[in-house]
């Protein structure tokens, strides 16, 4: 097909998880579609099959960006529509496709959001923690000063923060997020959301942390969590605390959830990225000024 306008990108958003939660405008622009760009092609025939759709396909990756973006941008221009599409949800949240569209609309091609499911937005809405509005972060970096970072400006914003894991490091992140907010904070543990076996685990911070250790909260599959916002008191301290600032606030909160002071310093290093031993000096030396 060719558009009299020039072609298309179009942004398509995918079932997350329930084959049918799909918009009719999204599968009438991948029946239409000249390709798909799929992140994972077995993953997206299976969906097409499901909806007697048969587009060809083609791969998108990082690699694949550099090495053929300005040749997919050249067939766009002539005439061709491209859908883009992730494994399961609205492209660009946590997958590649961010840099394809950028170069799009520097270029002039046009593109179109075709909007539908998104794991974060359904989380948010089961966690009972929304309200004013919140903060995404896809995918925690995992140590040195990025995982400081984010580990405290999760902390301390006012509003709810959605982050992806993978169930294998659900554990860690959420102990590392209770040495930096205290047992206190809420958390909704989202799972295999819209499919068969979906699970909603709410608690506090301390109760999931307990849980998972005792194997009463299981994590299997893909998990988003949404972690309360801050209270005012947290919110004071503001976003622009020096790193030894970061560091106390996270002691302050460990040892206020009732952690020893050696499972405080175990817990904070691991979620600030620090080295156990120099978590451990910094706790002394506050203890020995009194």
């Amino acid at each position: 097909m060719v558009d009299p306008r020039g072609g298309a990108l179009l942004v398509v958003a995918t079932p997350i998880g329930n084959l049918e939660d799909i918009t009719l405008r999204a599968l009438a622009a991948l029946k239409a579609c000249d390709v798909v760009l799929a992140e994972d092609t077995r993953h997206t025939r299976a969906l097409l099959r499901a909806h007697g759709i048969d587009r060809p396909m083609e791969r998108l990756d990082d690699h694949v960006v550099r090495t053929r973006g300005a040749e997919m941008l050249d067939r766009i221009a002539g005439g061709q529509t491209f859908a883009l599409v992730s494994d399961a949800g609205t492209p660009m949240v946590s997958d590649p496709g961010a840099a394809l569209v950028k170069a799009a609309v520097e270029r002039g091609v046009r593109v179109e959001a075709l909007p539908g499911p998104s794991a974060a937005l359904a989380a948010l809405v089961v966690s009972g923690l929304a309200g004013g509005g919140f903060r995404f972060v896809g995918f925690l970096p995992r140590d040195g000063s990025e995982r400081r970072a984010a580990m405290m400006a999760a902390a301390r914003d006012p509003l709810p923060t959605v982050v992806y894991e993978s169930p294998e490091r659900t554990a860690d992140t959420l102990a590392a997020l209770r040495a930096v907010c205290g047992d206190e904070r809420r958390v909704a543990l989202c799972r295999e959301l819209t499919k068969l076996h979906e699970t909603i685990v709410r608690g506090s911070l301390g109760e999931l942390v307990e849980g998972l250790a005792s194997g009463s909260v299981i994590v299997r599959g893909e998990v988003t969590l949404v972690l309360e916002g801050a209270p005012p008191i947290a919110q004071g301290a503001g976003d622009e605390l020096s790193p030894q600032a970061s560091l106390d606030a996270a002691l302050d909160a460990a040892l206020a959830a009732g952690l020893k002071p050696a499972d405080a310093s175990r817990e904070v290093a691991r979620a600030l990225g620090l080295r156990r031993a120099d978590v451990y000096a910094r706790l002394l030396e506050r203890t020995s000024r009194g």
